[in-house]
């Protein structure tokens, strides 16, 4: 059997995700986003459909380098607002038992020992189902307002996150050792003193002396993703990371971010494919490609182009709003636009201008969305896995929950039908449903050069 197509729901708590405007449509419910039935309902629906993970996007600050800037954002609803995702979390743990969960968190939100102990104990509630995707908060509202400005240069926050790393791996990995919990009623003794250890990390960005508030959790450190594109977000992907998140809207794009990070990864120290990557892909799905096509063109009516300006604003750094939207990438002297510029036109050689980034990114981000028949997205996402080498997609949803209710109804059974779709789930933790191996993190990870 060829490697199987895996799916993670990509999600955000919030009214707006990937698909600014498309709140509006008439079959879209993500405005119920703060009533907990409303997510429990997508938790059963997605666990049916074997879905790997709903893995939470999340932000700290608004989008809010564009035109009238803060107020445009708050109107259109661009990634705002926005509620935390852990408490939803630990309610879809209890109506499911298989379906895994992915969350986002800015090592800025909050001090390690406190997030470390606030992640123990999700992971001992989800049974181990956890993954936690590591973020550096890129936007500059975030930063002000967590009263860390100092920290806007971009390897600088890395390194602030290989200190905060350290700290989570000490208390997660070597404050308990495996055996120091006892429950032993008759005696009296819940654990052995003896078997639990206080951390002593004196770093530039914190110092901690404390033991770790929670006895091991099944996974201890949670499955970890990370998501960058840069020469030191790899870095850091490389040494940390046991899944990457990348995005990439052609295929040759994509299969050049996937042997970086191989690359990187095997320099390491660490096996070639150590890290599950997983691209980025929206996905429209009906009966027929005229249906997926009408389907599809109906929502792109529905396109905020304000906000989805907005959220570009926030993710290149660059005012879009004030751009002139037929000008071609290349003539603007940014180095995130440059940035851009050069990945697109890579990919397929033809020049991008402003409003074509901004059609592009209207449905489903910097990603592609794949439509059409079963058949005929089945054969595009053959495609993409066989020629790229990634491991999974995340998919954002255009309409929720439809989206996910016609690739469930449509596109699953035709994957499962040519056997590239997991027929059912593995048994244990993430890690364990990921990998086929332990719990824990294996012996050539960063984290387990702390344990006990």
């Amino acid at each position: 059997m060829r490697k199987p197509i895996r799916f993670n729901a990509f999600l955000l708590n919030s009214p707006t995700h990937l698909a600014p405007g498309m709140w509006t449509h008439r079959d879209d419910r993500s405005r119920d986003y703060l009533d907990m039935a409303h997510w429990l309902a997508l938790g059963r629906l997605l666990e049916a459909a074997r879905f790997d993970a709903i893995f939470f996007a999340d932000v700290l600050g608004p989008h809010a380098a564009h035109g009238d800037g803060l107020a445009r954002s708050i109107e259109s609803a661009a990634q705002l607002p926005v509620n935390d995702p852990l408490p939803v979390i630990a309610g879809l743990s209890t109506v499911t038992e298989n379906l895994c969960f992915g969350f986002t968190s800015s090592v800025f939100a909050e001090h390690p020992y406190v997030f470390a102990r606030r992640i123990s104990t999700l992971d001992h509630l989800t049974r181990g189902r956890v993954a936690w995707n590591i973020v550096t908060s890129y936007l500059p509202g975030a930063l002000d307002s967590l009263g860390r400005p100092e920290l806007a240069d971009h390897d600088l926050r890395y390194d602030y996150a290989d200190e905060y790393l350290s700290v989570c791996y000490q208390l997660w990995e070597g404050s308990w050792r495996d055996d120091a919990v006892l429950r032993d009623a008759a005696a009296g003794r819940y654990a052995d003193a003896a078997r639990v250890r206080a951390v002593a990390h004196a770093g530039r960005h914190f110092n901690v002396s404390g033991i770790h508030l929670s006895e091991p959790s099944p996974q201890r450190t949670p499955l970890l993703f990370q998501a960058g594109a840069s020469p030191r977000g790899i870095r850091f992907c490389t040494q940390h990371a046991e899944c990457a998140f990348v995005v990439a809207h052609t295929p040759e794009r994509l299969a050049q971010l996937v042997d970086a990070i191989r690359d990187r990864t095997e320099q390491a120290g660490r096996p070639r494919d150590a890290v599950r990557i997983y691209a980025q892909a929206a996905i429209v799905v009906a009966e027929t490609d005229a249906l997926a096509a009408a389907t599809l063109a109906d929502y792109r009516r529905h396109v905020d182009r304000d906000a989805v300006r907005a959220l570009l604003s926030g993710w290149l750094g660059v005012d879009f709003a004030a751009l002139d939207g037929a000008a071609p990438l290349t003539t603007f002297d940014n180095r995130a636009i440059q940035s851009l510029a050069t990945q697109f036109a890579q990919a397929d050689g033809s020049g991008w201008t402003v409003d074509r980034v901004i059609d592009w990114a209207g449905l489903g981000g910097l990603g592609p969305v794949l439509s059409g028949s079963p058949r005929t997205v089945a054969d595009a996402l053959e495609h993409w896995f066989d020629t790229t080498g990634i491991d999974g997609l995340n998919v954002p949803y255009l309409t929720l929950p439809d989206s996910y209710r016609q690739i469930a109804s449509l596109l699953v059974p035709e994957l499962t039908r040519r056997q590239r779709y997991p027929a059912a789930y593995g048994a244990g933790s993430f890690r364990e449903k990921l990998f086929g191996a332990a719990a824990r993190v294996p012996d050539n990870h960063a984290a387990a050069r702390y344990r006990w």
